[in-house]
């Protein structure tokens, strides 16, 4: 007790120094007469100043953040400026001498100032004493909400998702120093980590849905075109999410990994989980007491000095963006993509609010005894699409990742059970340049040339463009440059091209079934002979008539899928997974007319995305699919040749079954998915 009333003495104190020191220093803020007052008297009006400051922070503040609990994450994060100024203008105007006096636009500063410095020496003088340390975390917890009382006897678990982040790059990371709490997991051990392999479409929509849900069936891609519904489904669009939800909840025969006791924070999906924060598949629907997330949002902006760290933290994070930018233009590094518009604010986002907000709602949810905890930090997998997996930038993100897994950590050590922690990805990323960039046009361009539409100016005149023309008039046997409107199909029958990460999807809208190879060739008939010919395209798959699928390379290349195992073809430089991958692909009824996978290269581990991003993923090729499980060791060991979410799913299962948490039956699952 007496050790709490000297920290609060001790920040009052710093308090006042801060409000002296900006009273001196803007014009526009005065705590004295203007015909000026003794030093003492100006130290009693400070002090007054920054008590009831501190006080209203702490009894008001709360109460406002209530009132805003529906305001979404950042606009919250920007209203925290104005709020606590008022704060501020409040406190002068009640104080008795009436000597205060600021500025509206200069109080929000003052107050910023004084709460990032009032919490700095408050953290600064707790970090020695646990027993203060234990009193900081739990005010983040919505105890309202505790249905474990203190001592339960069964770990919980916690899964805790770093989006995009590879095996070899964590490995990386761990050499180089940026991780030093995985590494000592590693180094006791304490962990063991296993790597394990996505299916074709390696991004977080298909493998978060499998491993929450147990099923990610009739997934192609994070974009596809569905003929029967006439609808382009994106994964990360809060309508496609809850419908793929819906879905794979129908398929798998239960809520999800969640559904009991659990938590799901940051994700597409639910997972079955009551306590919800930043999830999309719930983004559509109306907010209630049910759907809201106290433990997220309020437990977090509950106290000012953490939402003004996390709005300081944000304009600083889109300083630094825009400074790395401008120093990646000037050192001339290849491959770049263009970093301007609104993508320092989305960055900011990814790095700053929704990191802070996720790691709050997760601590709180350990100090509530939650039985299993699911979330994921996108971070890395942000910053990475731009800067490159491997880059300088990249790597400061795992720096900052890792000290939220540090104060993870800590805060599981007061929780009222143990936990266990899981660290996992859902896919890498691969390196190397965009189709565009090399090329001087992008996919749908070239789907366009090989049908024998117009194409911007600027990519009939690269020397791909040109191939294809000259393909389309070798195939309809036309030898002169005649204009293409002589065989141009009407807009009716214009493909849908859409691309995710180095996987491309072609679909024509007009055919409400999947067209065959046959059907293609009589419509368009140079279209697959020249994606499979370009040199930017590894391989095809299309439906065939004759053989149910195939594989398409460059040269002619034609295998059956039933043939791929003795003459992989194109898929052989993709490694061991890709033809199971491709034929789970081919039997989805929403796979498109074609579906396209870049060039990959396996000496340099690099694709060519055909979206503008030189970190991708989404298709085969490389350390996209490739990302890791790491798991305490008192948890069983997960098999080898871990293949697809919906295996990773059942191993979570299992874990949560082995610590004794009432779920579905495993077995229930396994006959679900298979």
């Amino acid at each position: 007790m007496a050790s709490q009333v000297g920290r609060s003495v001790t920040v009052w104190a710093v308090s006042t120094l801060t409000m002296l020191v900006l009273a001196g220093i803007l014009p526009d803020f005065q705590i004295q007469s203007p015909d000026g007052d003794s030093a003492t008297r100006i130290a009693v009006t400070a002090a007054f100043g920054a008590g009831a400051f501190g006080l209203l922070s702490a009894v008001v503040w709360p109460l406002l953040v209530r009132l805003f609990l529906l305001v979404p994450t950042l606009v919250l994060g920007l209203l925290v400026f104005v709020l606590n100024g008022s704060l501020l203008l409040l406190a002068l105007r009640i104080n008795p001498s009436g000597r205060g006096e600021v500025a509206p636009e200069t109080a929000v500063v003052v107050a910023a100032v004084m709460s990032a410095v009032a919490s700095a020496t408050g953290g600064a003088l707790a970090v020695r004493d646990d027993d203060a340390y234990r009193r900081r975390l739990y005010r983040l917890a919505d105890r309202r909400r505790r249905s474990h009382p203190p001592g339960t006897a069964t770990p919980g678990t916690l899964f805790l998702q770093l989006d995009g982040v590879g095996h070899d790059v964590l490995l990386a990371a761990v050499d180089k120093g940026l991780m030093p709490t995985v590494a000592r997991w590693l180094e006791r051990p304490t962990h063991r980590l296993t790597s394990w392999r996505t299916d074709w479409s390696s991004q977080t929509g298909a493998s978060q849905l499998g491993i929450l849900h147990g099923s990610n069936h009739d997934v192609p891609a994070f974009r596809w075109y569905e003929k029967d519904r006439g609808e382009v489904m994106v994964c990360n669009r809060p309508t496609s999410a809850v419908e793929l939800q819906r879905r794979a909840v129908e398929r798998a025969g239960h809520g999800g990994l969640l559904a009991v006791d659990g938590a799901s924070r940051g994700n597409l999906f639910s997972g079955g989980a009551e306590e919800q924060a930043l999830v999309l598949s719930i983004a559509t629907r109306r907010r209630s007491r049910e759907t809201r997330s106290r433990a997220g949002y309020f437990a977090y902006f509950s106290d000012p000095a953490n939402a003004v760290r996390t709005a300081l933290s944000f304009f600083a994070e889109v300083g630094r963006e825009i400074g790395q930018s401008v120093l990646a233009r000037a050192r001339k590094e290849r491959p770049r993509v263009g970093r301007g518009g609104l993508y320092p604010l989305v960055r900011a986002f990814a790095t700053v609010v929704e990191r802070d907000v996720v790691v709050a709602a997760v601590m709180g949810d350990m100090l509530a005894g939650r039985t299993a905890i699911y979330a994921d930090l996108v971070a890395y997998d942000e910053v990475a699409h731009h800067s490159g997996p491997m880059s300088r930038d990249a790597g400061k993100v795992l720096q900052r990742l890792d000290r939220s897994l540090a104060l993870i950590e800590n805060a599981a050590e007061h929780a009222p059970r143990r936990y266990r922690i899981v660290l996992l990805s859902d896919h890498g990323q691969s390196p190397g340049e965009t189709f565009r960039t090399r090329y001087g046009l992008t996919l749908a361009d070239l789907v366009r040339a090989g049908c024998g539409l117009p194409v911007p100016r600027k990519a009939e005149r690269t020397h791909s463009g040109a191939e294809a023309r000259a393909a389309v008039r070798a195939a309809l046997r036309r030898p002169g440059k005649e204009s293409r409107e002589q065989y141009r199909p009407g807009r009716d029958s214009e493909p849908i091209v859409l691309a995710s990460g180095n996987l491309g999807l072609v679909s024509f809208p007009d055919v409400p079934h999947r067209m065959s190879k046959e059907e293609i060739d009589a419509r368009h008939p140079a279209l697959l002979t020249t994606l499979a010919n370009h040199p930017g395209i590894g391989f095809l798959l299309v439906r065939s008539e004759e053989h149910g699928g195939v594989v398409l390379g460059p040269f002619g290349t034609e295998i059956p899928l039933d043939r791929l195992d003795e003459n992989p073809g194109p898929l052989a430089d993709f490694g061991p997974g890709a033809v199971e991958a491709v034929r789970r692909t081919h039997s989805f009824p929403h796979t498109a007319d074609i579906m396209v996978n870049s060039w990959y290269d396996p000496a340099e581990g690099e694709v060519l995305a055909f979206e503008e991003q030189i970190g991708s993923h989404g298709g085969l090729g490389g350390a996209q699919a490739k990302p890791f499980l790491l798991s305490p060791l008192a948890l069983s060991e997960p098999p080898e040749g871990l293949v697809g979410a919906e295996r990773v799913h059942q191993v979570l299962r299992r874990w949560l079954d082995e610590a004794g948490g009432p779920q579905v039956p495993l077995e229930q699952a396994e006959e679900k998915a298979a």
